[in-house]
């Protein structure tokens, strides 16, 4: 949205097609903005809006998911990496106001955006070297700190928004760390090049082991999520999702188009031995959750599986791969740090986004309903 370029824009709630227009000119996009990921989330509502100049122009869209408060005919509101607008504008209250407008006629109470400027990164090389005891991403002077960012970050908290969990990079719901692998204007030779030599030594050696890569299909989500279990017991984390979770996920996000989730395989004697998952939108890939068995990992299924996943995202037309959530952990001898270190390796940058932000949808009843849901999801 420009200054200056028509009044206030007017929200209004979009068709399918509408919404659908208007992703598609603005590839940088997330997927959780796409309406296929309404289709993912039980236990949620949701909305398609739209800001609409007198022109007639749409000037920002949003998926917005609504979740209601136990016992109320309340909701919390959702926007996951959104919304989708033009972030540059300092007039942010041109379309935050009318958002908040339409939410409480909706009856929210509160509501959580996810801004998609970025705020710092660090290059891999700068972290690999300042690793030491009791050391975090957010001790390092970054590589490039982002003005707008910044900027938005002021805006936001100079008109009460809070950011979720303050200073710690684990509080939101969608990750605050990522890693990014850049590719415009990169080819095969430049990845490769821009690889560790221990991935390059490990794509190597699953080479020489016979290790194929394949993209599968639905009827192998079971051995995925097998993996996946395997992974979580081993690595010591827990996504909490189903087989039925996964399946759902798969069928909206290419019963939306065709491709847009792929779940890749690595094999090895006949084998699955690795299998990620990948989702493709606009020109971004991202690399959404990995598993791999316990056994044979000397002939380095995972490394193969990533190098053939970079390879298809540069193929793809893609501007940059998204490995998604990284610890801000760089002591070496804390469990997580093993995540980071492995993306590092790929050559990309650690990048902190503005992460997710979150108001009180007006009113006094409203503030105090807030403060409780808080309680609700701290005793959850």
């Amino acid at each position: 949205m420009t200054p200056g370029q028509d009044s206030e824009p007017t929200v209004r709630t979009l068709a399918a097609d509408q919404y659908q227009w208007f992703l598609a000119a603005r590839p940088e996009a997330s997927f959780l903005q796409y309406p296929s990921w309404a289709e993912v989330k039980d236990q949620w509502r949701s909305e398609r809006i739209g800001w609409q100049l007198n022109s007639g122009e749409l000037a920002g869209a949003a998926l917005i998911l609504y979740r209601q408060f136990p016992g109320t005919r309340k909701y919390f509101a959702y926007l996951p990496e959104g919304p989708v607008a033009d972030w540059a504008d300092p007039d942010i209250d041109r379309w935050l106001q009318p958002l908040m407008r339409h939410l409480r006629k909706a009856g929210a109470f509160a509501v959580r955006i996810g801004p998609s400027p970025a705020y710092r990164r660090w290059d891999a090389e700068r972290l690999k070297s300042a690793m030491g005891p009791g050391r975090k991403i957010g001790d390092v002077l970054a590589t490039e700190v982002d003005p707008l960012g910044a900027a938005v970050a002021d805006r936001l908290r100079t008109r009460g928004w809070q950011r979720c969990g303050g200073d710690e990079t684990d509080a939101d719901a969608q990750p605050r760390l990522v890693f990014r692998v850049p590719l415009a204007g990169r080819d095969a030779g430049d990845l490769w090049a821009g690889l560790n030599q221990e991935w390059r030594r490990n794509i190597r050696k699953a080479e020489k082991a016979g290790v194929e890569t394949v993209v599968g299909g639905p009827e192998d989500l079971p051995e995925f999520y097998r993996l996946l279990r395997i992974t979580e017991e081993r690595d010591g984390f827990r996504l909490g999702r189903s087989l039925a979770y996964y399946e759902k996920q798969y069928a909206a996000l290419n019963a939306e188009q065709p491709g847009r989730m792929r779940l890749c395989l690595a094999r090895h004697q006949g084998e699955i031995l690795a299998a990620h998952t990948m989702i493709v939108a606009g020109r971004r890939v991202w690399y959404q959750t990995g598993a791999s068995a316990d056994h044979r990992r000397e002939v380095r299924p995972s490394n193969a599986l990533q190098w053939r996943m970079m390879c298809d995202a540069l193929a793809l037309g893609a501007d940059e791969y998204d490995m998604r959530g990284v610890p801000s952990t760089l002591d070496p001898d804390d469990r997580p740090f093993g995540l980071l270190r492995w993306k590092l390796g790929t050559g990309g940058q650690t990048v902190e986004t503005l992460g997710e932000w979150e108001t009180s949808v007006g009113g006094t009843a409203n503030s105090a309903l807030y403060r409780a849901f808080q309680a609700y999801l701290a005793r959850r």
